[in-house]
């Protein structure tokens, strides 16, 4: 080979070296090579890529199991002065996506649901691929201000292991500032979400939800994304007179779609539905002549109707209310009264069961008013013993005190 081209194929290596990728450059290359000394990189130059075990430690098993000869994979260039190879990073090279895809949601507005993994005073930790975004508290709806910070860190507490929806509102990389709100995300996600449920539901389905509300009218259930009502009248197969007497907010209670109104966005449920209907099941609990207790619940001009229990109801019609002739059903029975009852007829399909009282002997009414009389007895004892203990403990306990402050 001639002097001349030697100098000439120097000057193609020399260039070939210059073009070797520069410190914080992000290439692809083609692995060659997986071994005890780390990965071998082909970056397409004169020096391969080589990626340290140090580095490899730091991806998690699946990655490094992902590996495999041939794949092309995107490196971080950590170290060009190496005389055999160039150091690079698979580590680093998957941060700096990390970093591009949080621009990419910032500008986008996107919304993303993150999970709390930890806190600290000023708010809320959360993973961002390999990233840790930061929410500060006036970015979280659970904190108000003007809350105490033992609140606040109880609330932050509560929220770890929660998913959220959230928005990117500013990526730093110089300051390795990831900053992250769930306010800003709240509003548009529940949107969101109320939207892509209002367009699965059907009615017939059956769901399960959180209680959010109590209002006299009944109780609003949010279904993950979107809150249904549930009627009064269809929380309970019996008669209530408030939503509270059979539930309360955060209870999970199971649920049927009645109606769908998607132009309004609005949910029909019913909660009794779901639940055994006690007229079912009503021939095997009663038959002909069994004596039941009543509690009137409803005075009419032809009767009054009485609870037997919780959602079966009977009717005490005014012929059966007396051996003598009655004209004012409220001159015999009132609402709220409990008597004993005769069951004279039972309709499980319609849904019927006539009761008597008239039918009632006199020993029969005896014997159950002296049964109440015993039982209301042994209640009152328990309650003045319940009393007398009380006062017992607050007099040794206050001489407990009188005998400690003696001694000091």
């Amino acid at each position: 080979m001639s002097s001349e081209d030697t100098n000439l194929l120097q000057a193609l290596l020399d260039q070939h070296d210059y073009e070797l990728p520069e410190v914080g450059d992000i290439r692809k290359g083609i692995i060659v090579a997986i071994n005890s000394q780390g990965v071998i990189i082909d970056l397409g130059t004169k020096r391969d890529g080589l990626v340290q075990p140090s580095d490899l430690s730091k991806l998690t098993d699946e990655d490094r199991a992902a590996l495999q000869v041939n794949d092309e994979i995107p490196v971080y260039v950590v170290n060009n002065d190496q005389p055999d190879s160039v150091i690079v990073s698979i580590h680093m090279a998957q941060l700096n996506q990390d970093w591009i895809d949080a621009e990419a949601m910032m500008e986008s507005g996107q919304i993303l649901e993150c999970e709390i993994i930890g806190y600290n005073k000023g708010g809320a930790i959360v993973p961002f691929g390999r990233l840790r975004g930061f929410v500060p508290a006036s970015h979280l709806t659970d904190l108000t201000p003007g809350m105490s910070d033992r609140k606040r860190q109880q609330r932050l507490a509560k929220l770890r292991g929660e998913k959220l929806p959230m928005k990117v509102i500013e990526v730093d990389r110089r300051r390795r500032r990831l900053v992250l709100s769930q306010r800003d995300a709240q509003k548009e996600w529940e949107e969101k979400r109320k939207g892509e449920l209002l367009e699965n539901l059907k009615e017939g389905d059956v769901l399960t939800g959180t209680i959010s509300g109590l209002r006299d009218f009944g109780v609003f259930v949010d279904l993950g994304g979107a809150d249904g009502l549930v009627h009064i009248s269809e929380l309970a197969w019996h008669r209530i007179d408030h939503p509270r007497e059979v539930v309360k907010v955060g209870d999970e209670i199971e649920v049927v779609v009645l109606k769908l109104d998607r132009a309004e966005q609005r949910i029909s449920l019913s909660r009794k539905q779901v639940m055994a209907n006690p007229w079912d099941s009503v021939e095997q609990r009663y038959q002909l002549n069994q004596l039941v207790e009543g509690k009137v619940t409803r005075i009419l001009d032809y009767g009054a109707f009485a609870e037997i229990e919780p959602g079966i109801e009977g009717l005490l019609h005014v012929s059966q209310l007396s051996r003598t002739n009655v004209e004012n059903v409220g001159e015999v029975v009132k609402e709220g009264e409990t008597h004993l009852l005769r069951i004279v007829s039972i309709d499980s399909t319609r849904q019927r069961i006539g009761l008597s009282l008239k039918a009632v002997t006199a020993q029969e009414q005896i014997e159950w008013m002296a049964q109440h009389m015993a039982q209301a007895e042994a209640v009152d004892d328990e309650a003045v013993a319940s009393a007398e203990a009380a006062v017992a403990e607050g007099v040794s306990m206050a001489e407990d005190a009188v005998g400690s402050s003696e001694e000091e």
